[in-house]
């Protein structure tokens, strides 16, 4: 059996833009790509630096009004970090609010909603004080 990861999630937004910039300040990822989707729209993808493997694409177009709600079609996006505090204040920064916060074994970790409702879960392995 071959070992596998999630290489991107595609996600849906109002403001690609915006939703860059949070994941620029939580996962000190970096802007990989920006342009026209093949299906009309804009998309970019931002994830790690030097195109690690691991990415967000964010898509828009014209008919996207954000009035998405949770689980239609994708429940949450796990976001692996090494530092759980500093993840949370960036989280905060943007105006969002975590929420759901918990020990369990192996790692800690805390989830929050964006600004067009899509659910995710931010993950530590790191072994922070609680």
């Amino acid at each position: 059996m071959a070992n596998g990861r999630i290489e991107h999630a595609n996600l849906t937004v109002t403001r690609p833009e915006r939703s860059a910039e949070l994941f620029r300040q939580l996962c000190g990822w970096q802007e990989r790509w920006r342009g026209k989707s093949k299906y009309g729209g804009d998309t970019i993808h931002v994830g790690e630096p030097d195109n690690g493997a691991t990415y967000l694409a964010l898509y828009t177009n014209d008919e996207v009004k954000g009035d998405f709600s949770k689980g239609q079609p994708l429940n949450h996006v796990g976001l692996l970090v090494d530092d759980l505090a500093a993840a949370e204040s960036a989280v905060a920064a943007a105006g969002l609010e975590p929420f759901g916060h918990d020990d369990y074994e192996p790692g800690r970790r805390f989830y929050f909603f964006d600004w067009d409702g899509i659910e995710f879960e931010v993950v530590s392995y790191a072994g922070e004080a609680s």
